[in-house]
């Protein structure tokens, strides 16, 4: 009963995170609405000097004219976000940030030179996925696996958004947030949670041989079964080698 109460007051702290990136997203699709400039312009532009803003700005910024865009980025940032923040804690802030910012990053120098404008939270998103599945695997923790098959469930059909198969869908931004994530995976794969250690690991480590009880049990069984087989050697031996007794038997003659 308390361990549900913990983990449910940790889930809840976990969520707070997911829900104020949900509310600045949310409150820039609005403010798109109040300004004249159309904030589209500030997107990610690859290889032009002034798109370099939307390596900032781009994961903040959705088509104001089309609403689905932001919706369908707000249910997986609001839960993998949520997830990032219960199971890596202490390095979850790191993850998102730097998700945000490599993604952005490496999709300036792969985006092409069509003079498309990237926009959008997806890139991000396929980076905390990419991240959480290669983790949990790397990990071979099980409630982290557990996490990983999780992820697949919900978001194994993301895998298709890395290629170019729909217009006006930027599939360089989610194939350079999926490497981003595999490689913040491997980075970051000595820090966060980790599977606890059995005994006989720990006293591996400290130089400590643990008792070989199997060993222990075979050399007493060899032992014994070399004893015997040289008393039965002995007794053979001795058998052999034992001088005959003559019995004489005295008569008097009558």
């Amino acid at each position: 009963m308390a361990r549900n109460r913990q983990t449910s007051k940790d889930l809840k702290r976990a969520a707070l995170p997911a829900l104020l990136v949900l509310v600045v997203m949310w409150l820039s699709y609005w403010a798109d609405f109040l300004f004249i400039t159309d904030f589209q312009r500030y997107g990610l532009r690859a290889q032009n000097t002034l798109g370099l803003r939307g390596i900032l700005l781009m994961p903040w910024i959705h088509a104001h004219h089309d609403i689905k865009h932001i919706l369908n980025n707000s249910l997986p940032i609001f839960l993998l976000l949520t997830l990032l923040f219960q199971s890596y804690r202490e390095i979850a802030w790191r993850i998102f940030i730097f998700s945000w910012i490599f993604t952005g990053t490496l999709l300036w120098f792969i985006g092409g030179t069509n003079g498309a404008i990237h926009i959008g939270m997806s890139g991000v998103i396929y980076a905390l996925a990419g991240f959480l599945f290669t983790s949990g695997v790397l990990r071979k923790y099980l409630p982290l696996q557990a996490l990983s098959l999780f992820i697949v469930f919900l978001y194994g059909s993301l895998i298709w958004g890395i290629f170019p198969s729909q217009p006006r869908v930027s599939w360089q931004g989610h194939l350079s947030g999926l490497i981003v994530g595999v490689v913040l995976a491997f980075i970051y794969r000595k820090q966060g949670p980790q599977r606890p250690k059995y005994q006989y690991e720990i006293e591996k480590e400290l130089g400590i041989e643990p008792p070989d009880f199997e060993g222990d049990l075979r050399r007493a069984l060899e032992e014994e079964e070399r004893e015997r087989a040289q008393q039965l050697a002995d007794q053979a031996k001795g058998t052999e080698q034992a001088p005959p007794i003559v019995v004489y038997e005295y008569k008097k003659n009558d």
